[in-house]
């Protein structure tokens, strides 16, 4: 590789971290080894092709280009947590692939997603989620730091706001939603 070669790869790889919070190399290799997937496995859930997921892997491709891709990968790391922590058992995770893989993005999978509650309503994590992705939607994680650069002197809870939820972990931004409830 050469060293244009090389720095376009290190600019798409800069780029994913701010829109992704981290390297889509590093996201996919996690999900990969936390699901017991195969990367052809891992292309398929979520409707790529292997060869698209391979560029995204390798920093040769930056961005995600359709946003139900983007969903499927914030559903597949929260079945992820689930598996690690033991709520959700492999069999289980499985059968949540194959929902995930059929989701169109947008829609709420059934309640063994848990992304809604017994009564139908949304989770503290499914409402952060979706501020997360209509913040990002918008812009990208580094012109929303710099938006709340520039809001922090004269409104700093709205500067706070814009750096959990438009850049932040969605632990954090869940952490900061809770805080917030009466």
């Amino acid at each position: 590789m050469d060293a244009a070669q090389q720095e376009a790869t290190a600019r798409a790889r800069e780029l994913q971290r701010n829109w992704y919070g981290e390297p889509l190399g590093a996201l996919f290799r996690k999900l990969i080894d936390d699901l017991g997937l195969n990367q052809a496995r891992l292309a398929g859930v979520l409707g790529l092709s292997a060869p698209m997921l391979s560029q995204l892997m390798s920093g040769q491709r930056a961005k995600i280009g359709n946003p139900a891709v983007v969903q499927r990968v914030q559903l597949l790391q929260e079945l992820a947590g689930q598996v690690a922590d033991g709520s959700v058992s492999a069999a289980e995770a499985t059968d949540r692939m194959d929902e995930i893989k059929r989701s169109q993005g947008g829609s709420v999978l059934n309640n063994t997603t848990h992304t809604t509650t017994s009564s139908g309503a949304p989770t503290v994590k499914r409402v952060v989620r979706e501020i997360q992705s209509l913040l990002r939607s918008v812009a990208a994680a580094g012109d929303i730091i710099d938006a709340a650069d520039t809001l922090s002197a004269t409104h700093p809870e709205l500067a706070d706001f814009l750096r959990v939820y438009g850049a932040g972990r969605t632990s954090d931004a869940v952490a900061h939603y809770q805080s917030h409830q009466s």
